[in-house]
């Protein structure tokens, strides 16, 4: 999992290192510049921005170490007269002490005109009041204009583009489009989370000494490691995974729920259909058992998927559920959260219904409602671009960044509950004696990270759920090393 701080978390790991270690915040300064520095190719004139604050200091201390390098170096303020205080103050008298000096532009507009080469932003940090106002507004706002494929620059963000927040997933206003971004220390939550993920470019995380791991609030997932499998496994191994789904005219979701299950790897898949569609489903997917529902679930069964396919009842059942799709029941959201090995994945709209409150859209507003949602043992899937999954008895959000626009498709949130049901029915397999809410949590993260790294891998652009299928595949193999056999 890799962390997105916000501005608090990130300001109290540098202040830690400065009172832990003895480090000044200089130093930390000095690290930062020249690994920005560094991502800068040589010989192309720079043209640097230094606002009045501490993202300010390491522009400043940026242009004196390029200076040192014989780099052609201009420095932007922006007042005809700056005064910087505290270590910026410092790095200012450093880089008049090179016989450095500073431009100011009463019309930004017409200043970017002439730019060429790189522009470094370092206008504002950590430290940015939103929105930006004055000077700074119109530089930045001048920058979004001219920015683009055919301008004669292009920009480096340091630590973030002026006009995010860093703890934020949105912005207002007018924020720096850069080409790259060089992130001191750890990804904040701007770089991590869209939509102003799309401001900062290529991100580049440049290390400072800091003296711990971060803790965070918020995590984007990775891709799953998984761990070898015994050579004598079978198939009661992988556990048996019942799905109550498929009614008549919605035949089709019992039979992605089933691929999905058997391609995440289940050993065993029962498909308990409504009698009309039985013979329908069974048809489409002869490696899954396929009943007629007759209101009771099967011996044997390890974890129960209802909902895709108009279902609407939950079956009584006291071993781990997996509820999607139509057994999403208005008001029941507390409750299924509040029931042990229990996982909810609901795209917004069923997110309203669940918790009987408006539909979360906005990325932040979709934190904000899961986090307020995530009480308990149960595991929320908050379906979605950037999918979060939440609960476990775990405060921790873990946002998903993995897939494409072609998954905004009908079919594809079945697909996904038959990958995380066989994931729920490996781990109850091996967490029977002792259930581990936090392991069932990692184990549909993974589900869900996999499911959007199927859809990238076939490309972007529109796609046929069942392809998900082949892809999904492909990628375990690569996982697992046999790609390269």
């Amino acid at each position: 999992m890799i962390p997105l701080l916000t501005a608090d978390e990130m300001r109290n790991l540098e202040h830690e290192a400065i009172a832990v270690w003895g480090i000044t915040s200089l130093v930390l300064q000095e690290h930062a510049a020249l690994g920005a520095l560094g991502l800068l190719p040589s010989g192309e004139p720079l043209e640097v921005l230094a606002g009045p604050g501490n993202n300010g200091g390491d522009a400043l201390a940026l242009a004196r170490l390029a200076r040192l390098q014989g780099r052609p170096v201009r420095v932007w303020a922006l007042a005809t007269e700056p005064r910087w205080k505290g270590d910026a103050g410092i790095q200012a008298r450093l880089w008049e002490g090179l016989g450095g000096t500073y431009s100011h532009a009463a019309d930004p507009r017409e200043a970017v005109r002439g730019l060429r080469g790189w522009v470094v932003d370092g206008l504002f940090g950590l430290g940015v009041r939103l929105p930006l106002e004055g000077p700074a507004a119109a530089w930045v706002q001048a920058l979004t204009e001219a920015a683009g494929p055919t301008a004669p620059f292009r920009i480096l963000a340091l630590d973030l583009p002026s006009g995010l927040d860093p703890s934020q997933p949105e912005w207002a206003g007018p924020a720096v489009p850069a080409d790259r971004t060089a992130c001191f220390g750890h990804l904040k939550v701007c770089h991590g989370l869209r939509p102003a993920r799309e401001r900062c470019g290529d991100i580049t995380v440049i290390p400072i000494p800091l003296p711990r791991a971060p803790g965070a609030g918020l995590r984007l997932l990775e891709a799953p490691a998984p761990g070898p499998e015994r050579w004598d496994t079978h198939k009661q191994d992988f556990g048996q995974v019942g799905i109550r789904a498929g009614s008549l005219g919605m035949g089709g979701a019992a039979v992605l729920a089933a691929l999905g299950a058997l391609r995440m790897g289940a050993g065993l898949v029962t498909v308990l259909a409504d009698p009309e569609v039985r013979a329908e489903v069974a048809a489409q997917v002869p490696e899954a058992m396929v009943r007629a529902w007759d209101g009771r679930v099967p011996a044997g069964i390890d974890v129960l998927l209802a909902g895709p396919g108009g279902i609407t009842e939950v079956p009584g059942w006291d071993g781990p559920l997996v509820l999607d799709a139509s057994a999403l029941g208005a008001g029941c959201g507390e409750r299924w959260m509040a029931r042990p090995a229990t996982v909810i994945t609901p795209h917004p709209g069923e997110f309203a219904r669940l918790f009987q409150g408006q539909t979360p859209l906005g990325s932040a507003e979709r934190l904000a409602r899961a986090a307020a949602a995530a009480t308990g043992p149960g595991i929320l899937v908050l379906k979605g671009a950037q999918s979060i999954v939440a609960g476990g008895n775990d405060p921790e959000l873990w946002v998903n960044p993995t897939g494409h626009p072609g998954l905004s498709a009908g079919g594809s949130g079945d697909f996904l509950s038959g990958m995380v049901a066989a994931q729920v029915a490996r781990w109850h397999k091996r967490n029977q004696a002792q259930p581990d809410p936090a392991g069932l949590k990692r184990a549909v993260a993974e589900a869900v990270w996999l499911h959007g790294a199927a859809a990238d891998r076939l490309g972007l652009g529109p796609l046929m759920i069942r392809e998900l299928g082949p892809s999904l595949a492909a990628l375990l193999r690569e996982s697992h090393g046999a790609g390269s056999r």
